[in-house]
């Protein structure tokens, strides 16, 4: 299951919509929907994301979570090591061998570390601006 798709689950049971009522108003098929909230499909587009978060009524915070997660949420990655370190290199094949074998909390923890990387790397707005 993808982060989109388990995401979409839990908003179609707390508005207590069938998987097939919500594909018929999105106009898409059950079939695709299911796939979607299984992680059988990859990632849905930009414009079936706002039309989720339209037809669910989704605003401001809410609809970009769900689109943060949309963009997360392909079931097959691949990484393009080339130009890399070596050592990059080698982390993200032990990732892809061993993924299946983490822990949750050995996956919090690796969200964490990437969180707080992704914090440091962004620069500052006043820079951004032309300030010093």
């Amino acid at each position: 299951m993808t982060p989109f798709g388990a995401r979409l689950r839990v908003l179609r049971a707390e508005r207590d919509m069938t998987l097939k009522a919500m594909a018929a108003q999105l106009h898409i098929s059950a079939a695709y929907l299911s796939a979607l909230e299984h992680g059988k499909r990859g990632a849905p587009s930009t414009g079936l994301v706002h039309q989720v978060c339209d037809y669910l009524g989704l605003i401001w915070d809410e609809a970009e979570d769900l689109a943060k997660l949309a963009r997360l949420s392909h079931p097959r990655i691949v990484v393009d090591t080339a130009g890399l370190t070596p050592e990059q290199t080698a982390l993200a094949n032990r990732i892809a061998q061993t993924i299946k074998r983490l822990t949750p909390e050995v996956v919090a923890t690796l969200h964490s570390v990437l969180d707080a990387t992704a914090l440091r790397s962004k620069p500052k707005l006043r820079r951004l601006a032309g300030h010093s």
